[in-house]
């Protein structure tokens, strides 16, 4: 089956005017969260220290009652911007995946160029930099986890790919309907988290509840869908953020016309910790 041109969501910022009705699907639950595409104006940005040329859109955090595993943002760098010391946690790990733009990551003394579709997974104490080198504003999404050792496995590997050089996987018993594009081969325990790109063709759909320990950030790059979540269906469409407790039951139609497609973060490949044991 031949694939559609990728599209990636990455118009943010600016505000609505002062005649626009306040209105809007926002929704935060201690299942999951909607933010909205709406939502991610310039009053709402934040600033990193030892970044020049560069706000971000955080859209998720661990907090009581919100991510518990993970933090996400839409980071974007004018032209020249960038960091010599990106990361300020040395057991943090790090992924990138590019919508805008390009930028150049460096990582052992080698340039990696990132352009729309990249992926760059960044592993605990690599000590990357990142910079715009381009003559365009850059926008990427920076997921951020800590990273959960395990004794008698190496250290994960840096990555760096593109999607359009990875074939998707179809879910089993769906005739390519539904797809995910895996940048971290799941069956390599190494790594304690997934960032991979999921699509629906129009129509298509999850037809169950899914219900599991996987916490879930989602960005949708491109179309629309009606999902449900937890007990509620919403509409979201591209731009629009969510997170999904672990647990929360999660299922969705692709509403066409176009293709469904999200950025989709889960934890992974570890034991449930438990807590101490008495007596």
């Amino acid at each position: 089956m031949t694939q559609a041109p990728a599209s990636y969501y990455a118009a943010l910022g600016g505000h609505p005017p002062q005649t626009q009705i306040m209105t809007d699907r926002a929704v935060f639950t201690e299942a999951y969260a909607v933010i909205p595409k709406g939502t991610m104006r310039d009053i709402v940005t934040s600033a990193f220290p030892f970044w020049t040329g560069t706000r971000a859109w955080v859209l998720a955090r661990p907090m009581t009652g919100f991510a518990e595993t993970f933090a996400q943002s839409i980071v974007e760098i004018a032209p020249g911007g960038g960091s010599d010391r990106p990361e300020p946690d040395t057991g943090v790990q790090g992924a990138l995946f590019v919508v805008q733009g390009s930028v150049t990551v460096t990582l052992d003394g080698q340039d990696h160029a990132l352009t729309p579709g990249g992926f760059a997974y960044l592993p605990a104490g690599s000590g990357w930099t990142i910079r715009n080198a381009g003559d365009t504003a850059a926008l990427f999404h920076w997921v951020r986890k800590r990273f959960e050792a395990v004794e008698g496995l190496d250290r994960p590997d840096p990555i760096f790919a593109n999607e359009a050089d990875i074939a998707p996987s179809a879910m089993p018993g769906t005739e390519g309907r539904w797809a995910t594009t895996r940048f971290i081969d799941p069956a390599d325990l190494r790594y304690d988290m997934h960032l991979n790109v999921v699509t629906f063709e129009p129509g298509a759909c999850i037809p169950f509840a899914e219900t599991h320990v996987m916490e879930h950030g989602l960005y949708v790059l491109e179309g629309k869908a009606v999902y449900r979540l937890n007990r509620d269906w919403v509409e979201v469409e591209a731009g629009d953020f969510m997170w999904l407790r672990a647990f929360c039951p999660q299922a969705c139609y692709a509403g066409g016309p176009g293709r469904f497609r999200y950025l989709l973060y889960k934890d992974v490949n570890r034991h449930v910790d438990l807590p101490g044991r008495f007596g």
